[in-house]
């Protein structure tokens, strides 16, 4: 993994990105019908406020959203040692905080949007090129939406700067340890390159398809300029419920929760965040956590040489 100090790169980038809008910049093709926006930070022009998906004009939100790690809070993730992106299922936390990804892109749901860029909400969202375009045959579980497909790359584009970073979630999502090496990197390279082409930041983060992985899949990743694979530990169902991984079917600080985008993912994530609360967590910034817990690995690890 990339030093703590990409992380503060990233997060000033991504607090610039919140204050401009998502655009539909001429450019080169992606296979849904619109060209690649500007990078975060570039004007938007004519002196209009930025839209959000729901149409309704997007604020500037002032810091980055969700908790922030406090000194000495975070745990080392250790630097795997033949030199490829570490597996990373929780962060390393006692306090109790959680955090929140979403994968593929099917649903795009305007109010979804709308509650991370109104409420601060923290949201890594692993998008797949097949599910944002709605290209092939739907997930059967994301069939029957309202909004399957509504705003494709503009939508990413509008969750991004609703204040979401942007990860990878291959192409196709198909599983990868049956493709081989070359095949698994066509499949992250590819949707790196096409994530950066329409949002204008290349991603760091990547989840493979079904949690499915091997070594060769830690290869490609790396290969892509990915610093680390994110699983989770527990996952949403419709209606807000939460399925945990862990016998004692609780919240444990340093949870990294999944959804997808589904039917009625606006009013699931509005269940989802208000149990979260009840339960005493906090939702906290992935970047922020991320940055702490490999800055202390790159510390420790140049402390020893």
């Amino acid at each position: 993994m990339a030093s703590g100090t990409y992380w503060t790169t990233r997060a000033v980038a991504a607090a610039t990105a919140l204050a401009v809008s998502a655009g539909c910049a001429t450019g080169p093709d992606g296979g849904a019908g619109e060209g690649a926006a500007p990078a975060p930070g570039a004007s938007s022009g004519a002196g209009k406020a930025p839209a959000g998906g729901d149409g309704r004009a997007a604020r500037t939100p002032a810091g980055p959203p969700g908790a922030m790690p406090r000194p000495g809070e975070v745990g080392v993730i250790p630097r795997p040692g033949d030199g490829l992106p570490p597996v990373i299922s929780s962060i390393p936390t006692r306090r109790k905080v959680v955090f929140l990804t979403i994968d593929d892109g099917w649903e795009q749901d305007p109010g979804f949007v709308a509650q991370v860029r109104d409420q601060r909400i923290p949201v890594a969202a692993f998008v797949t090129r097949d599910a944002v375009e709605a290209r092939g045959a739907t997930d059967p579980t994301a069939q029957g939406g309202r909004f399957l497909g509504a705003g494709k790359w503009r939508y990413v584009r509008d969750l991004r700067d609703a204040g979401a970073t942007i990860e990878n979630h291959t192409l196709t999502h198909p599983n990868l340890p049956a493709l081989g090496y070359e095949g698994q990197r066509a499949e992250i390279c590819g949707a790196s390159t096409l994530i950066r082409r329409h949002t204008g930041t290349a991603p760091t983060l990547f989840r493979p398809p079904f949690g499915n992985h091997n070594t060769a899949t830690r290869r490609a990743a790396k290969a892509c300029g990915i610093d680390a694979l994110l699983l989770w530990t527990a996952t949403v169902q419709p209606g807000g419920k939460i399925a945990y991984q862990v016998p004692d079917k609780r919240l444990r600080p340093g949870d990294v929760l999944l959804l997808h985008f589904r039917p009625n993912l606006a009013r699931d994530f509005e269940i989802l965040v208000a149990k979260i609360k009840r339960r005493g967590f906090e939702i906290g910034n992935l970047d922020a956590y991320l940055k702490a817990a490999t800055s202390k690995a790159a510390t420790s690890k140049a402390a020893t040489r």
